[in-house]
């Protein structure tokens, strides 16, 4: 197979933030606004993620529509997940954080035992793309568990935690180009905190002003991202600009 996920550009970045952001927004629309609940939310879109990540294992290339489309939906089961061991069995939001924290670190440790590599250009064999997709259910998860513990016990605002998770990846950033942090470390970091950081956008733009947001809904809010993701995806699969040569993988 070729490299089944996008070359990590600012492209990359621009989407998975604003994917974040819909998988909060989007995750509230239906479970509030259409009166779906939590549980038949969650089978909803656990269903049409099935699905998705079913089209995406047996494409032999990276497709921009069909990746991104998984990465949104399981965005939102990932925010899923931790409401619902919030919500409805009363799991505090430390546990849930040091829990999906374990397991990723479980995930990464099974990857790295398997194949000796956790880059993300290294994804053309069906067990690398297993290891993949689970260690990115699972940074949505610990994302989504570990803002929401950020945001109850410090109690910042929506703009101001927004501003704190782009200060620790910017932070990140900084010591992966100028102080030599390695780059896979850096890369997985930065994808669980911009996770966070999506939300905290999202409930900027969504929530009502006199909870501090600017009060836009999580309809317009989401039809927004949505439109902006669709709008760089297609741009993306036009222009090709985020493929990857794999050069041990057959071209063509």
């Amino acid at each position: 197979m070729l490299s089944k996920v996008p070359e990590v550009t600012l492209w990359f970045w621009i989407i998975k933030i604003l994917a974040t952001t819909v998988g909060e927004t989007a995750a509230d629309y239906l479970n509030t606004n259409l009166n779906l609940g939590l549980t038949n939310t969650t089978y909803i879109m656990g269903v049409l993620l099935a699905a998705v990540l079913t089209a995406q294992f047996s494409l032999r290339r990276y497709v921009p529509g069909v990746y991104w489309t998984a990465v949104v939906l399981i965005s939102v089961v990932g925010t899923l997940i931790t409401d619902n061991l919030t919500d409805n069995f009363n799991v505090p939001l430390p546990t849930s954080t040091i829990g999906f924290g374990i397991a990723l670190a479980l995930t990464f440790a099974a990857w790295f035992a398997s194949e000796r590599t956790l880059s993300i250009h290294s994804i053309h064999t069906r067990r690398r793309e297993v290891f993949y997709w689970l260690t990115i259910l699972f940074t949505f998860a610990l994302g989504t568990a570990a803002g929401d513990l950020v945001a109850e016990h410090l109690n910042l605002g929506f703009a101001l935690s927004a501003l704190a998770f782009a200060g620790v990846i910017a932070a990140v950033t900084v010591a992966h180009l100028r102080f030599g942090l390695n780059a896979i470390l850096a890369f997985w970091a930065a994808y669980i905190l911009t996770r966070p950081l999506g939300a905290s956008v999202g409930d900027l733009v969504s929530q009502p002003t006199s909870a501090g947001g600017l009060g836009l809904g999580t309809t317009v809010t989401s039809l927004i991202f949505l439109t902006a993701i669709l709008g760089t995806v297609v741009y993306l699969t036009k222009s090709r600009r985020d493929q990857i040569t794999t050069p041990d993988a057959p071209q063509g």
